[in-house]
């Protein structure tokens, strides 16, 4: 708790009041930075995989076979090396491995990145269905 001076010299703590003024005069914005895709066309294949996967028509389906192989949702590695991807799209071709492997550290980060904010996207009746997938270890 921090002190402060009252009027008479001595110091007087500062109540939860003015530590919660304090904190909600503050405004901080977050603005993601925009890195240049370097591999644009194997990224893209990888991003129409994803955004297939999580379509409404699939991703009951993607999740089910994630359950299946006990991998967490959010170990984007676990699903592309698992081909989590090519059977929830039903495309045997998409060699989602060789692709997420041949792009730099960057685009992979990005590619992480993209896969975890479709994840959360996901209806929320869905996500509940499937919690033990969503838990945190």
């Amino acid at each position: 708790m921090s002190l402060s001076d009252s009027e008479d010299g001595s110091p007087q703590p500062k109540s939860r009041a003015f530590f919660a003024r304090e904190r909600t005069e503050l405004t901080l914005t977050f603005e993601q930075a925009t890195i240049k895709v370097e591999k644009v066309e194997e990224f893209g294949q990888l991003q129409r995989a994803i955004e297939e996967a999580f379509s409404a028509e699939k991703v009951k389906r993607f999740l089910k076979g994630l359950q299946r192989a006990g991998v967490r949702v959010r170990d984007f590695d676990a699903v592309v090396i698992l081909h989590a991807l090519e059977a929830a799209t039903g495309r045997a071709d998409l060699k989602a491995r060789q692709l997420y492997g041949s792009l730099p550290v960057s685009d992979q980060a990005q590619m992480r990145e993209f896969y975890l904010s479709k994840l959360e996207g996901v209806d929320v009746a869905l996500r509940h269905e499937f919690k033990k997938l969503y838990q945190y270890y």
